[in-house]
């Protein structure tokens, strides 16, 4: 079982919205993945509850089977849509992938 955690700090404003905004619709993007992608095991999006310099807005815990499922993810066209607005609304991602 590979677990993927990404972690994403976004921009105060983006798209003529505010951070929290952005971090909501985005939220909604990531969730509906579930119901798009077979490949994903297990899924979780959180939206920060506290804010400072130190923080990131919010954090996508997922599972998936191996890395060729996690790169059928990566790849697949819905997912890709969510990784167009991630790159516009977005100020920095840290990501960490390992077996369990």
């Amino acid at each position: 079982m590979l677990k993927h955690l990404v972690m994403l700090k976004l921009k105060e404003t983006a798209k003529g919205a505010s951070a929290l905004e952005n971090a909501q619709t985005l939220k909604t993007m990531l969730d509906a993945l579930v119901e798009k992608i077979d490949e994903i095991k297990a899924f979780e999006v959180g939206i920060n509850i506290f804010s400072n310099s130190q923080t990131a807005h919010l954090c996508l815990y997922s599972e998936f089977e191996d890395e060729e499922a996690l790169n059928r993810y990566a790849n697949h066209p819905e997912h890709q849509r969510v990784v167009a607005f991630i790159q516009q609304v977005m100020e920095e991602r840290r990501v960490v992938d390992y077996h369990i």
